[in-house]
């Protein structure tokens, strides 16, 4: 399998794939295809990992597409971002925000990742449940805006607005601090609750979220009345 993410702010990732090579999504998650590919649709990994597909944003079941001779085929970023590339070895798995997942080689499962702190799972803004990713395999997520990526050593943190952690290796940890500081918390126009991400491992913060650019977009969108 060969691949290359092109499109810069509207992203796609293009897989080559060769006789019996086979490409996960989520339904209908393809956006084109060229050459002998065969689609089908199952609920991958049995009821029990479907149903927990579902809670972390993805669909109940999972289109395969299998090349039946050299092929191509191309997935999409929903919104403007960026798109990467993860390779997993057996047993190693991240975590993510909801319906980051875009598509995988075969071998690679979805299931649901809870947030063990409660002060991360109702202020983080990620949420009680993300997403867990386990190889082996190659998995592409999408994500929101650009991407910075760290490298944290045990024990170092980075400090972020909530909702904007993409992903995180499972070593890393997340939780909230409520910000410092009465000026701060009423005047500093930066909220009142930090997500806080402590290593060892690598974790990818997005510039921009969906929730986030919906706050933004609020103002400005006139409600006509009925």
């Amino acid at each position: 399998m060969r691949y290359q993410i092109e499109g810069g702010n509207l992203p796609a990732v293009v897989i080559e794939l060769e006789t019996g090579e086979v490409i996960i999504s989520e339904v209908g998650g393809r956006t084109w295809a060229k050459g002998p590919i065969e689609t089908d649709t199952k609920a991958t990994g049995g009821i029990g990992k479907a149903i927990g597909r579902m809670f972390s944003g993805e669909s109940f079941f999972m289109s395969h597409y299998t090349a039946k001779g050299h092929a191509e085929i191309g997935f999409s970023s929903s919104f403007a971002g960026s798109i990467i590339a993860k390779e997993l070895k057996a047993g190693e798995s991240i975590i993510c925000q909801k319906s980051a997942f875009l598509c995988a080689t075969s071998e690679v499962s979805l299931s649901i990742h809870f947030q063990k702190k409660i002060g991360a799972g109702f202020f983080g803004g990620e949420g009680f449940i993300m997403q867990k990713v386990t190889g082996p395999g190659t998995v592409f997520l999408e994500l929101d805006g650009y991407v910075k990526e760290y490298d944290l050593n045990p024990g170092e943190q980075v400090v972020c607005d909530t909702g904007l952690i993409a992903l995180m290796d499972e070593s890393c940890t997340m939780d909230v601090v409520v910000v410092k500081g009465i000026k701060n918390k009423f005047f500093g126009s930066e909220g009142l609750i930090d997500t806080v991400v402590t290593g060892p491992g690598k974790v990818y913060i997005q510039t921009m979220s969906l929730p986030r650019l919906g706050e933004m977009l609020t103002p400005f969108i006139k409600i006509s009345k009925q």
